[in-house]
């Protein structure tokens, strides 16, 4: 779906991966730098690469930053089935359970499942994974924007 605040374009260095980012470069979403996605089923599977950048003093991924890529892969969720487009869906809630440290320089990956559509809401949870370890599971609801 064309969306001029989105980028969203095969990534010739992941086959069968799209790569997904704000145009703005100004806004919140790029400080998690780039990100992958793609629809596999009824999951939609977004990557990111934690650096440096997005590490705590033990040098894992800091529990904010996680906080804030769950909440983003939640809208490339809602948009990967169709159901958004930029613009004023928000975050109703977002609950999340953190239970493994992920490490720096490896990439982590929410699945995320789309558990019903409403006529305003979704309602969406999933896992945060690095390779096999599983680092954060979530369960959130999105508040879809009104139809002006």
């Amino acid at each position: 779906m064309a969306d001029p605040h989105f980028t969203d374009a095969e990534s010739p260095d992941h086959p069968g991966w799209r790569r997904w980012s704000l145009s703005d470069p100004t806004r919140f979403n790029t400080l998690l730098g780039p990100l992958l996605f793609r629809m596999d089923g009824a999951f939609a599977r977004v990557r990111m690469t934690p650096e440096h950048r997005h590490s705590n003093l033990s040098n894992h991924v800091h529990g904010g930053a996680l906080l804030g890529f769950i909440d983003v892969s939640l809208f490339a969720a809602a948009r990967g089935h169709g159901l958004i487009v930029a613009g004023t869906a928000v975050t109703l809630d977002l609950n999340t359970q953190f239970i493994g440290g992920g490490r720096i320089g490896e990439p982590i990956e929410a699945q995320v499942e789309l558990l019903k559509e409403t006529g305003r809401l979704l309602f969406l949870r999933g896992l945060v994974v690095q390779g096999e370890a599983r680092i954060a599971a979530f369960s959130a609801t999105i508040r879809k924007p009104s139809k002006a």
